[in-house]
């Protein structure tokens, strides 16, 4: 199960416009993934505080995201149970409703390696529908080869920013 997660993890997928790696080495890198929507700022925020509708099973442990949960307060977590398991993908660290979601959030592969990754998530009006932004940073020893696995990370997430800014998210089938 643990491999065919970090190969999940791993798999390349296109990334949308605005997406970078704005930082990598070693023991660090940083993200940033940009993207406009139809759906108004409201809207944005009540599918982001629902990731069992946008979150994309393949990058799950369980391989179904409706196991996925969103507890939206201060030490709150972000986790996925399923029969036999469970997971927290990661804590909350700040809420502002409607606004901004910052979350510790060490996903997948990153658990293991015990880094630190601070994952903010903010949410403005554009127009007549809405900008996302997602900003991460990790940090963590010179071993833990961050830089290496950056663009794994960042494939990730420009699939998530994609997922999440849709008009209509289309559900995957479960992983085996």
């Amino acid at each position: 199960m643990k491999s065919r997660i970090c190969m999940m993890f791993l798999a390349a997928t296109a990334a949308p416009a605005g997406a970078e790696i704005v930082a990598a080495s070693p023991e660090h890198y940083e993200l940033h993934h940009e993207a406009t929507s139809s759906l108004t700022p409201e809207e944005l925020w009540e599918r982001l505080i629902h990731p069992e509708d946008w979150w994309a099973p393949a990058h799950t442990y369980s391989g179904d995201a409706a196991n996925l949960s969103l507890d939206l307060q201060a030490g709150g977590l972000w986790r996925e149970d399923w029969d036999g398991g469970s997971v927290s993908h990661g804590s909350v660290l700040m809420v502002r409703e409607g606004e901004q979601l910052r979350l510790d959030a060490p996903f997948g592969p990153l658990q293991g390696m015990a880094v630190k990754v601070s994952w903010t998530i903010t949410i403005e009006p554009d127009g007549e529908g809405a900008r996302a932004t997602f900003k991460e940073v990790a940090n963590g020893s010179v071993s833990s080869a961050l830089g290496q696995i950056a663009p794994a990370v960042d494939s990730v997430k420009s699939e998530a920013m994609q997922r999440l800014t849709a008009r209509q998210v289309t559900p995957d089938a479960p992983s085996d």
